[in-house]
């Protein structure tokens, strides 16, 4: 048996009491307090003369536990959701997913790390990235440090051992974008590299690779022994 904090509806949104209707719930007590449902709703936004936007959005909760990675056919799929709101729907979830990964997700090797990153391969400007792990090497964060130029980022170590001092990291990996598609290291970036290691030796948060990256793939300066 379990516990039951929110019962689903299927109520139109009229037809619910001010105090219960989604919006103003956010409004009133934050998204953390809503259920999935009713962020699904709020993001749908209306239903159709045929279905209430709560029975949109409880088929929705339904497909997401099956397939969480739903494609464009499969939400458009569910009666009233159109182009428009499918669209909306696939790119907040996918939004979710880059901006927020599972911490509960274990990095093993430099494969594990890109899908977490490679959105960032598109960018015109170079960006420097650290992802924060637990004793367990699970994932606690991705982190922008420093956005540069196109072909050159300055980054220092205060800004990429911030975020893991503060999150009690016991290991980084750092990584960042090529956008002239080139994974070469440079000396400066093996610099970078060096000052890195050296820094997280002195604060006991080891450094255990460094990703250079574009849309077609990755160099691990740790398997390229150039680390």
């Amino acid at each position: 048996m379990k516990y039951q904090i929110y019962k689903p509806t299927e109520q139109r949104i009229k037809e619910m009491a001010a105090c219960d209707r989604p919006r103003e719930r956010l409004i009133l007590r934050g998204a953390e307090a809503l259920s999935d449902q009713e962020l699904l709703s709020i993001l749908i936004g209306s239903g159709n003369r045929d279905r209430s936007v709560n029975a949109i959005a409880k088929d929705l909760l339904d497909l997401l536990d099956r397939k969480p990675i739903a494609t464009n056919e499969d939400l458009m799929a569910i009666g009233g959701l159109g182009m428009a709101k499918a669209t909306l729907i696939g790119a907040a979830l996918e939004l979710g997913r880059r901006r927020l990964p599972a911490k509960r997700r274990q990095i093993s090797t430099p494969a594990d790390i890109f899908p977490l990153i490679r959105h960032y391969a598109a960018r015109m400007q170079e960006h420097f990235l650290s992802v924060c792990l637990n004793g367990a090497h699970e994932v606690l964060s991705v982190n922008v440090c420093s956005i540069g130029l196109v072909n050159r980022t300055l980054v220092h170590p205060r800004e990429v051992f911030g975020e893991a001092v503060r999150q009690r990291a016991t290991a980084i990996l750092v990584a960042h974008n090529h956008p002239s598609g080139n994974l070469e290291p440079s000396m400066e970036d093996k610099d970078v590299t060096r000052r890195l290691k050296q820094a997280g030796d002195i604060l006991g948060i080891k450094v255990l690779d460094h990703l250079i990256f574009s849309e077609e793939g990755y160099l691990s300066m740790l398997e390229g022994n150039v680390f």
